[in-house]
């Protein structure tokens, strides 16, 4: 064995050179693999003994990707070009041994040898589109050839990966490999060698353009998906330009568009926003202060207190990952009706082809339900997932605090009411902890986890594990009113409906939003909610107030088919005249002269109000870092991931240009409103952004 780098061995066998890479833990394509690659490749040409050469990885994985730790300096020579150049020009024949995952530029390496093999339990896949790019190493060229283009397409603007079965069943890989990967991948390559002629070079192959070349209809047709299904992003149009070229130039003419159209990604906006949030999320789950040394509360069955939308929705996140969940109610009725909307809810899953038959019931089967608290009592974490109200809430944490054993994770879904007080009608605070999960439950990805003021660091350390084992992405908050979440959307909603009093139409608000990347506008937003959520009917002010006047007529939303807009049977938003008239009252009634507001003013009004109590909440230590911000409003709120975040978006403006924007409304508003947070201020002033 010779070791060509720290992290690629040479070794011959049974007359193959295999170069084995172990970088821990993915095998990502660093500077060490490529190196040793590349060294390998060059010393198999001089090789007598060795007549092909196999491409095998230690451990779970085939290369996995670029190294991210290079994103920000860029890669060192050899180049990924480099080492793929050497590949598939070998005079002896490259053959890569594909496991776990080929992914990036580890596909595109795959793709430089002249063949592949892999197990049947491998998965393959082009995700740059993820972060905002495309393949730059000729992935964009050499995939179209190997599967075709329609299926290209399909998976270079997705970034999914496919399995080993489909890409041997597309031609992405030459054989599926039963028995020991390492030996086979040996015996397939010096199969190979003994074979006449020359190995076939992906680029070389334009067979499956034949038929993309005669119907150029069908980048029109797929450009038109591709814009629905990622309206806002520009990356998958520019990967679809590169499999354009693909089809209708020579390989090496492909290959200079695609590093074209790269270099425009890598230096724009959206690729930085998209790699800044990719590292966001992974930096959410590290919380300082809680080491290694702290040990993890085990989870192994878990109660939900409430059968309604949000505990029922709570409770499928733990069947779906195959925990046992008790259900407590107060009514068999409601029970019933929550056990009943659970089971609807996989049976129209099943319909779509995303569950089998066998799965629902397991999944269902996963669920009890009880009348009885008393029956949570060996539960490790008990959910309370009732309606906001705090004597309620103590109530039931008095009797968990009774009737759970030693240890159990007292958990509340509050969206806003004090964890600390709730913690109090216990003898155990250590123990009480927020998780806030967003509705939908089963399916919204964000999990606010909310340290009380006594909350243990094993039972922070659980949770935040907790919540990657039922796939959701945790942020760490402490107790103030709303959260991070809310306390922040709370100001967005405050200027929307500002703005509309002064005379933009609420339409014409939302459209601005939707316009900057979110799924809808702010109005639209509390008409999906429910006008009637958190409303005072006691207290209203239908004279004074746009919001107490339509719930006041009954218009609360979607749910009833009016609020601010109109709905009809497929809930598609119309504009109400008779809103746009409410909102030209109450102004008058409140002595508000409406004007025309600008699409500007309108964005820098919901934007920056957000961005400074943001700044409040990392100045009062609720937020453990400005980017656990951006990760609650990208996959709380909506916030499109291309823009990065609230956050993001202040860094990307320059804190002197925000502190400049939140000034001059302040002073032609002369609303304390506007008042720059000193936190934000501070950081503005010496030049320095948020971290």
């Amino acid at each position: 064995m010779v070791a060509l780098t720290d992290m690629v061995n040479y070794t011959v066998e049974d007359g193959v050179a295999v170069l084995t890479v172990n970088n821990p833990p993915v095998n990502a394509l660093g500077h060490g693999v490529r190196l040793g690659l590349l060294k390998g490749v060059e010393k198999a040409q001089d090789d007598e003994t060795a007549s092909a050469i196999v491409i095998y990885c230690e451990g779970n994985t085939f290369i996995a990707g670029a190294d991210i730790t290079e994103f920000a300096t860029g890669p060192q020579d050899p180049q990924q070009e480099d080492v793929m150049v050497a590949l598939e020009n070998s005079s002896k024949p490259t053959v890569a041994a594909i496991h776990g995952t080929a992914l990036g530029g580890g596909l595109e390496t795959a793709m430089s040898c002249h063949y592949r093999v892999a197990v049947a339990s491998a998965k393959c896949g082009l995700p740059e589109v993820n972060l905002g790019l495309l393949p730059g190493g000729g992935g964009t060229q050499r995939l179209p050839r190997l599967v075709g283009v329609e299926k290209a397409m399909e998976m270079i603007t997705t970034g999914k990966p496919i399995n080993a079965t489909e890409a041997h069943q597309h031609g992405l890989v030459d054989d599926i490999i039963a028995g020991d990967l390492r030996a086979d991948a040996v015996a397939f390559a010096k199969d190979k060698a003994a074979q006449s002629g020359e190995h076939p070079r992906v680029r070389d192959n334009d067979e499956k353009l034949l038929a993309a070349r005669e119907m150029p209809q069908m980048f029109d047709m797929a450009r038109g998906m591709v814009a629905k299904r990622a309206r806002g992003f520009i990356a998958p149009e520019y990967n679809l330009r590169c499999i354009e070229a693909a089809v209708n130039l020579p390989f090496d003419e492909g290959r200079k568009v695609e590093t074209k159209l790269f270099m425009e990604l890598v230096m724009g906006p959206q690729a930085q926003a998209q790699q800044y949030f990719f590292f966001a999320q992974r930096q959410a789950s590290k919380i300082p202060g809680i080491g290694k040394e702290v040990a993890e509360r085990p989870i192994n069955k878990v109660g939900v207190i409430g059968a309604g939308l949000m505990g029922g929705g709570i409770a499928m996140n733990m069947a779906n990952v195959g925990i046992p969940v008790t259900i407590v109610d107060t009514q068999q009725e409601s029970l019933e009706r929550g056990l009943g909307a659970i089971r609807k809810n996989y049976e129209n899953t099943a319909k779509k082809g995303r569950l089998s038959a066998e799965q629902v019931e397991t999944r269902c089967g996963l669920i009890q339900g009880t009348l009885a608290i008393e029956d949570l009592a060996d539960c490790d974490l008990v959910i309370e997932a009732v309606f906001e109200n705090m004597a309620v809430k103590k109530d039931i944490f008095a009797n968990l605090d009774r009737v759970t054993k030693p240890g159990t994770i007292l958990a509340s879904n509050t969206s806003a009411l004090d964890l600390n007080e709730i913690a109090s009608a216990t003898k155990r605070p250590e123990d009480v902890i927020g998780l806030h999960f967003f509705s939908p439950a089963n399916v919204m990805k964000l999990l606010e986890v909310v340290r009380g003021d006594k909350t243990a660091d094993d039972v922070i350390k659980t949770a935040m594990a907790f919540a990657k084992r039922i796939k959701k992405v945790a942020a760490l908050s402490g107790v103030c009113p709303g959260f991070i979440g809310n306390r922040i959307l709370y100001f967005r909603q405050h200027q929307a409906m500002a703005l509309g009093m002064e005379g933009a139409h609420y339409a014409q608000v939302d459209k601005v939003l939707y316009d900057y990347g979110f799924p809808m506008g702010p109005f639209a937003m509390w008409d999906l909610a429910g006008l009637e959520i958190g409303w005072d009917k006691n207290n209203a002010k239908p004279d004074t107030d746009v919001r107490d006047r339509l719930a006041l007529n009954g218009d609360i939303g979607q749910k009833n088919g009016r609020g601010f807009y109109d709905y009809d049977e497929k809930r598609k938003p119309v504009v109400r005249d008779t809103t746009t008239e409410t909102f030209a009252e109450v102004a008058a009634n409140l002595g508000i002269n409406q004007r025309d507001i600008s699409d500007e003013e309108i964005l820098d009004r919901l934007l920056l109000p957000m961005i400074n109590e943001g700044a409040k909440i990392l100045d009062e230590g609720i937020a453990v870092r400005a980017s656990d911000i951006d990760v609650v409003y990208v996959y709380g709120y909506g916030w499109p991931v291309y823009q990065g975040g609230p956050m993001h978006y202040a860094n990307t403006l320059g804190l002197d240009k925000v502190l400049e924007k939140l000034r001059h409304y302040h002073s032609i508003s002369g609303d304390d409103f506007w008042t720059p947070s000193p936190y934000l201020v501070k950081l503005a002033e010496a030049g320095g952004q948020f971290q």
